[in-house]
């Protein structure tokens, strides 16, 4: 993964000057031990300047762990903590913000050796909602040393997230093809989290291309799509033209991307795209994927986006699938029923035409697009990498932005199940469960686009800070509720 950001974490604590500062000390000093016996030390920084009493403290540490290149940080109460410098500490750092308090550590030494840190955290949150600051504060944030070391650990996945998003460029090739406008949405809220957006023309990709034309590279790309793809290489004449596809996509990337750090696409693939570059791009998308640059397919900014995402939280390729079609009911009896734990409505397909990174396929097969070559000649379909998805955990989610620019999202956590799909493209079948209502109050009732991105394990929970902390409210980020759940908008007589 070279296209997202490695969080280091400063740890600055905090006194109310009342108490005993040695408790922050101390407690601080316990939590920086717990971190780095049970995970990496490099993602976290231990401030020694001070511990932040006042204004003056907050303004030292603040210049303290801008020198050692913090770019998250993690507020710990080592007692009460004193209200107005924490929240300002908040305030001024410019980056993702966690708040952690200490528990008390024995009933033993509950005087000079009591903290109040379980109320001081009631003060913080209530300034840092005054003061309009956004801050990640875990379910429970009161705890040992053990414990904040994994909120912290838990923390740095979602600050990843938001660094990425601070510095993201998305470059979208051309409008949404035609008849296909249920990915369209206001691109406001993307400035509104930070991110920019060059959106150009599909001619201005086209004249690249054409420019790529004999790149010495060519041949070695080559050589590394066929080592990659090894029997799968069923197309071997469509590769050179895939590699210097691969190439302009690549140089684009370097000579656009600016001031920003990382890239997304949104990319095009049809109607006129096969005919004019002769090949689908499927197999140059699923490749970029694999390096931590997803390309969404059918210029789906808010999937790009959404993709962007899940692979800073999961630091793996994630992809873009269609909630395309229903199991049927002979395979769901034969194959599904009685060995896994889901009726046939907590089923479904998830598919694309060839853009899921080989990585994550038990095979792949380099072909032509099916569904294209109906109304296409068969010649300037090539370019698809088929095969079924490994089976394992997976979260199926999405960031989208509504016409009238509001922030929602969803997030659902299921699995692909080892059972063979008999199709065609990059596809598996899913199981989540309570999908069939998932699918009916969340997905229709509001009115989601069919893409939805795939991170490969379960990382819902940090998606879902993600999230709110991005300003999603949380009536809007939608969830598979469990049986006995119901959604607002379900019929509690059906």
């Amino acid at each position: 993964m070279n296209n997202i950001p490695e969080v280091k974490a400063g740890i600055v604590a905090v006194s109310r000057d009342c108490f005993p500062e040695s408790l922050s000390v101390n407690r601080r000093r316990a939590l920086v031990e717990a971190y780095t016996k049970k995970y990496d030390a490099a993602d976290i920084y231990e401030c020694p300047v001070c511990i932040v009493e006042s204004e003056i403290h907050m303004v030292q540490a603040l210049e303290d762990i801008k020198k050692e290149g913090c770019n998250a940080l993690v507020v710990y109460l080592g007692n009460f903590g004193p209200e107005i410098s924490e929240t300002l500490l908040a305030k001024h750092f410019d980056g993702p913000v966690m708040f952690v308090a200490a528990a008390e550590e024995t009933g033993n030494d509950l005087v000079q050796g009591r903290g109040d840190a379980y109320c001081g955290m009631l003060n913080a949150s209530y300034n840092l909602k005054l003061r309009g600051v956004k801050a990640y504060i875990p379910e429970y944030p009161v705890g040992t040393a053990e414990e904040c070391a994994d909120m912290i650990h838990e923390f740095i996945p979602v600050a990843r997230a938001l660094v990425g998003l601070s510095s993201l460029k998305i470059i979208s090739f051309g409008p949404r093809p035609l008849n296909f406008l249920a990915c369209n949405a206001p691109i406001k809220q993307l400035y509104n989290l930070g991110v920019e957006i060059e959106e150009n023309s599909e001619l201005d990709l086209f004249e690249a291309f054409n420019k790529h034309e004999g790149d010495p590279r060519i041949p070695d790309v080559v050589k590394d799509m066929e080592a990659e793809l090894g029997e799968g290489n069923q197309k071997p004449q469509i590769l050179t033209k895939l590699a210097q596809y691969e190439l302009t996509l690549l140089d684009w990337i370097e000579e656009h991307k600016g001031y920003r750090k990382y890239v997304t696409i949104a990319g095009k693939c049809w109607p006129a795209f096969q005919t004019q570059f002769g090949f689908v791009p499927c197999y140059v998308n699923s490749r970029l994927a694999g390096r931590g640059i997803p390309v969404s397919c059918e210029v789906d900014i808010y999937g790009a986006l959404s993709e962007f995402i899940g692979t800073c939280v999961s630091k793996d390729a994630v992809t873009l699938l269609d909630i395309n079609n229903t199991v049927p009911a002979d395979l769901y009896s034969a194959e599904i029923a009685g060995k896994f734990p889901y009726t046939q409505k907590d089923t479904f397909m998830g598919f694309h035409c060839g853009n899921t990174f080989s990585g994550k396929l038990t095979s792949c097969s380099m072909k032509y697009q099916l569904i294209m070559a109906r109304s296409l000649p068969e010649e300037v379909t090539q370019g698809t990498l088929e095969g079924d998805i490994a089976p394992g955990d997976i979260t199926f989610f999405r960031l989208q932005s509504t016409a009238d620019c509001q922030l929602r999202a969803y997030v659902a956590q299921g699995e692909i199940l080892p059972v063979a799909t008999r199709s065609f493209g990059s596809i598996g079948i899913f199981a989540i469960p309570e999908m069939g209502r998932f699918y009916r109050h969340v997905l229709i009732e509001e009115n989601f686009p069919h893409h939805g991105a795939v991170a490969f394990g379960h990382h819902g929970k940090a998606l879902y800070e993600v999230f709110k902390y991005l300003g999603v409210v949380p009536e809007k980020i939608g969830f598979n509720r469990p049986k006995g759940m119901l959604y607002p908008t379900e019929n509690p007589f059906a």
